[in-house]
């Protein structure tokens, strides 16, 4: 198999109508989940708009005015004709500033007068006018982003991929650059500890991250600027990522965009498995979000990788390839197309067991096959990591091993205190170190290896495949919400009117207006 940028790939027979069956059922669960975002919004997607018309900044106690706006909407009962609406409401009796706008909306009575038809279509005229130079600006700066990529260039496939993690953006910006120096290509700013249960975006930079640092858009706007800087010392472009999950991923996404981000860590299920956000709340913020990475050419990276790590990954490898079809459904109804789709795995199987390797090997060769045009993000094993550091920094480049054979398009590289402590640099510099020496001394082994037809790995690849296209038979049989019931993805159940969020998920009124998604529909 020859890949896009030119490396050769083992072939790997697999029975191609079971192929289009599992993409035919992924198609089938996501129907019916489409069905129900169309006719929602969320209180993330309302305040998202807000973002995209300027409300920006906090009010009292550091609460974004952008939350203090659509709460007051919401608490009223009137979210489900759209924020966008009730700030063309309120600019035409006078406001014009935040506070302005969030104290007019918060006077509002109980009952408001609605506007005579006329009235009516000239707000929503003014307001789409509006947005469309906003959407115009913001694909201005992606452009920008783009045109210093094309210039520098980037490193070669796959792209080594190193976390920040210091809570700090300051000392991130300082581990950043140090990591690009030694040779990194992506540089992914791990955000702080249960971020993702805020259902706010804290405002402004920040120092007292646990385990990360808190994605803000000033933190992104810090760390893109030192990047760029570094890009040009460097003469090849650094490519920046951050985390789109959680309660506030629509409004992540958007701040990823206006700064210039290149991907996003951006899962259907994530959220919903292993933060407990509600389901319906998680599927319409996801939707959304994805809308915006397709306007604004970020790359999503999905989280199957996390599947096995809760449920055991030689068992549960199909429920993976199951959720990575429906992950690449999912993105493909939000208009992002595969050359975006970083579909996640990872190398998780026991080392204790024998054969690992081929059964690794297995399972990533049988994902790039499956989705071939898609630049697949592999994970380092994390789950069976040791206190022995030396056996740790090899375990780290077998899955390097693996993840060059297989082609893979961006390649997170292990470091041997990973999962135990905040790496330091120098479990960078060795990651890089290793990695490197793996990429050249396996440089041309991918055309030179040929599996044994109905060997090893060529049976456990059809057997996993067999296994995801019999799951997505039951999820399309009964629906995503009631298979998340039964625990069918990282075995972890969930309630369909359970976890948090719910309570900001809106029916759309029959007059809903959202001009930003009217723009991205329209792109």
């Amino acid at each position: 198999m020859l890949l896009a940028d030119g490396r050769h790939v083992p072939d790997l027979h697999l029975d191609a109508s079971e192929v289009v069956r599992c993409r035919a059922l992924a198609d089938q669960v996501t129907a019916p989940v489409l069905g129900f975002v169309e006719g929602h919004t969320t209180v993330a997607i309302e305040r998202t708009v807000l973002r995209l018309f300027g409300l920006h900044g906090a009010g009292p106690r550091g609460v974004p005015q952008v939350n203090l706006a659509v709460d007051e909407l919401h608490r009223r009962g009137l979210l489900g004709r759209g924020a966008a609406w009730w700030l063309g409401y309120v600019m035409r009796q006078g406001a014009r500033d935040p506070v302005a706008i969030v104290e007019a909306i918060a006077s509002l009575p109980e009952h408001p007068a609605p506007l005579p038809a006329a009235d009516d279509r000239a707000l929503r005229e003014a307001l789409a006018r509006e947005a469309r130079a906003a959407v115009a600006e913001l694909k201005g700066r992606v452009a920008g982003r783009n045109a210093l990529k094309a210039e520098l260039g980037t490193g070669p496939r796959p792209h080594k991929y190193l976390i920040v993690a210091t809570g700090n953006i300051w000392d991130d910006v300082e581990q950043a650059r140090a990591a690009a120096q030694a040779g990194a290509d992506v540089i992914a700013v791990i955000r702080s500890t249960a971020q993702s249960l805020l259902d706010y975006v804290p405002h402004g930079a920040t120092t007292e991250g646990f385990g990360g640092t808190y994605a803000t858009q000033e933190n992104f706007r810090i760390m893109r600027e030192a990047l760029d800087d570094e890009s040009r010392r460097l003469k090849r472009y650094l490519h920046l990522t951050n985390y789109s999950s959680g309660l506030c991923m629509p409004e992540i996404a958007f701040a990823a965009a206006w700064e210039r981000l290149d991907m996003l860590l951006n899962d259907a299920m994530y959220g919903i498995l292993f933060r407990d956000i509600n389901m319906k709340r998680t599927l319409c913020d996801q939707h959304f979000s994805r809308r915006i990475c397709a306007l604004a050419d970020i790359l999503v990276n999905t989280g199957e990788d996390n599947y096995i790590t809760t449920a055991d990954a030689d068992e549960a490898a199909h429920t993976v390839i199951a959720s990575q079809f429906v992950n690449e459904s999912f993105a493909h109804r939000a208009g992002l197309p595969d050359r975006l789709l970083g579909l996640g795995h990872s190398f998780e199987i026991d080392p204790a067991r024998p054969d690992t390797i081929a059964r690794e090997l297995a399972q990533a060769l049988l994902v790039r096959h499956l989705f071939p045009d898609a630049p697949l993000k592999y994970m380092p094993p994390t789950k069976h990591k040791q206190g022995d550091i030396f056996f740790s920094h090899g375990y780290d480049l077998m899955a390097d091993v693996v993840g060059w054979v297989s082609g893979q398009g961006i390649q997170l590289l292990g470091m041997m205190t990973e999962a135990m402590h905040n790496p330091s640099l120098a479990d960078r510099y060795q990651a890089l170190k290793g990695a490197d020496y793996v990429y050249r001394a396996w440089r041309s082994m991918g055309s030179e290896l040929q599996l044994k037809p109905g060997g090893m790995v060529e049976s456990r690849a059809a057997a996993t495949l067999h296994r995801a296209r019999q799951l997505l038979e039951e999820v399309a049989a009964d629906g995503l919400f009631a298979a998340i019931g039964k625990a069918r993805f990282g075995d972890v159940a969930r309630r369909e009117t359970g976890g948090k969020g719910l309570d900001g998920v809106v029916a759309r009124a029959p007059d809903y207006f959202n001009p930003l998604l009217d723009e991205m529909e329209a792109a």
